[in-house]
């Protein structure tokens, strides 16, 4: 269970969530970021070593370790969060220092590499950080800008509740659609089998569905009122209405699904490249304790 679900089920919105861990404790945990990459640049300010700054100095050393720290400390985060149960303490306290320290890790790396890259595992190290990093800014962003939006277009409904009402305006329909010819009949009959919701991560994403069996049935019975008898344009238009209100549905919860899928599509990057960068950091931390060292001596 992710974050967002543990909050949801303690009856926590997004948007709250948003707002705690960001100002929690006035600030608390930016305050202690700050102290740590204002440290971090007295550190590397006073190490004044010959032939310049690099992460091989005193002040490297200490700042790589620091560095190293937080890498793991973040990571063991995000993976101690699932079992988390005091949602309005512990959590959101550390969700706040996982955010403001994982900025600050930004500072100390940089100050670390002395601004010296290459093509080598160091830098490598260093690029997947920053992805990292710059995932995790968007899953921020996302958090802050989603949550009020989908709560605008849901308009007090639960998902469960709009897949209900489509799953009655089905049974409405399949009623409604008898007098119909059967060309129409049988567009209608097809709107009501077909329901498309989710799908393919893009098509959450853009919440696009070419070929709509509901769109297709709304043109169908279009053209077929332009001819129906007197007798029957009630029943084709209140089968029209029943498809309009479908449809708005389905917008709805096709755009609640977009909301959803761009606030979790962030962790498709954030996760793996942690896991990449978990092991970019030993290949830089084993070369610089054993491999270098050697070179060196030999």
């Amino acid at each position: 269970m992710s974050v967002s679900d543990q909050l949801a089920a303690a009856g926590v919105n997004r948007t709250e969530r948003h707002q705690s861990f960001l100002v929690y404790g006035g600030f608390f945990y930016l305050k202690i970021a700050f102290a740590v990459m204002l440290a971090s640049l007295i550190l590397y300010i006073v190490d004044r070593p010959y032939g310049g700054r690099y992460g091989g100095t005193w002040a490297g050393y200490i700042l790589g370790i620091a560095g190293a720290g937080l890498i793991v400390w973040l990571t063991w985060f995000g993976y101690r969060k699932r079992s988390y149960v005091d949602l309005h303490g512990r959590l959101v306290s550390r969700l706040s220092a996982h955010v403001y320290l994982g900025l600050a890790l930004l500072v100390v790396a940089t100050l670390h590499t002395g601004f010296e890259f290459g093509w080598n595992v160091h830098t490598l190290a260093y690029a997947l950080m920053v992805l990292v990093i710059a995932s995790g800014v968007f899953g921020i962003f996302t958090y802050g800008r989603y949550p009020a939006l989908m709560t605008e277009n849901r308009g007090n409904l639960t998902t469960h509740e709009m897949l209900s009402r489509i799953a009655g305006l089905n049974d409405e329909l399949r009623n409604a659609a008898v007098p119909l010819d059967d060309a129409t009949a049988t567009l209608v009959e097809r709107a009501v089998e077909t329901t498309d919701v989710g799908g393919s991560p893009w098509r959450q994403l853009s919440g696009k569905y070419p070929g709509c069996a509901t769109e297709a049935a709304l043109a169908g019975i279009a053209t077929a009122e332009r001819n129906v008898p007197p007798e029957l344009e009630e029943a084709y238009r209140g089968v029209h209405v029943l498809l309009d209100n479908k449809r708005a549905l389905l917008r709805q919860i096709r755009l609640d699904t977009s909301y959803k899928a761009m606030m979790e599509v962030w962790l498709y990057v954030h996760v793996p490249v942690t896991f990449a960068l978990l092991a970019a950091l030993l290949a830089h931390v084993v070369s610089v304790l054993f491999f270098i060292p050697v070179a060196i001596r030999g």
